[in-house]
């Protein structure tokens, strides 16, 4: 099968969001004369942040409640009196001027361009923050749409903002689509709802306890080159 249109994931697929995230909550930290290195105070942060980003996985939470409730929690946690909304607006400013993507994600637009590709970032997360991050990058100019879930009303796996991508895009030809990402659950799972081909990007290896089945895996964006030039033979 040969592919025209290769969706992607931003974060931890193309862009490094761990190291941008450790930046922007380094310099919120410091502004509230909290140690940055105090890895519990980071720890209770990310256990937060990650159970609310499950939520909104699941459709409990949007994009823009969790921006603030997970700053609200932290505070509750840590005791202290801060204005979550505040320290929101603070982090997400910050946040949204990280622009580092990851180790051979050039290099893999650069062949998907030169070889025909056509391709779009489908992210969940917070439209500032995305545009922000992939405005300031290398990447920039590689994608004609970039879909975001705070634009949409849906975020990955529902089938909306997939709906949604195939309609910016204008093609609905889902044998013609492969969608490459890092999270199982978000990703792959997102791609299977709707009938197109997913690739899964497990960098560290990890084993698949989920069931979610993709149809593809690789350890390295190189190793997608491989998979489209079998697709094409």
């Amino acid at each position: 099968m040969s592919y025209e249109w290769i969706l992607l994931d931003a974060d931890e697929t193309l862009y490094d969001f761990k190291m941008s995230e450790t930046r922007a909550l380094s310099s919120v930290l410091a502004s509230m004369n909290l140690d940055p290195e105090d890895t519990a105070i980071t720890d209770c942060y990310s256990r937060i942040n990650k159970g609310l980003w499950q939520e909104l996985e699941q459709g409990r939470i949007n994009s823009t409640d969790l921006r603030v409730e997970r700053f609200r929690r932290f505070c509750l946690e840590q005791g202290l009196e801060e204005d979550a909304v505040v320290i929101s607006d603070r982090y997400i400013g910050v946040l949204s001027e990280q622009a580092f993507i990851l180790a051979g994600a050039l290099d893999l637009c650069l062949y998907l361009k030169e070889n025909g590709y056509r391709m779009a970032i489908i992210t969940n997360g917070i439209k500032q923050v995305q545009f922000g991050r992939i405005n300031r990058s290398e990447l920039k100019d590689f994608f004609e749409q970039v879909i975001v879930s705070e634009d949409t009303g849906y975020q990955k796996p529902q089938a909306g903002i997939f709906e949604h991508a195939f309609s910016k895009i204008g093609s609905s030809a889902k044998e013609k689509m492969l969608m490459v990402g890092d999270s199982l659950t978000s990703d792959i799972q997102g791609g299977n709802n709707v009938g197109i081909d997913t690739c899964w990007y497990n960098p560290n290896r990890l084993p698949n306890e989920t069931g979610i089945v993709p149809t593809y895996e690789i350890h390295d964006l190189a190793e997608l080159k491989e998979i489209l030039e079998r697709s094409r033979s």
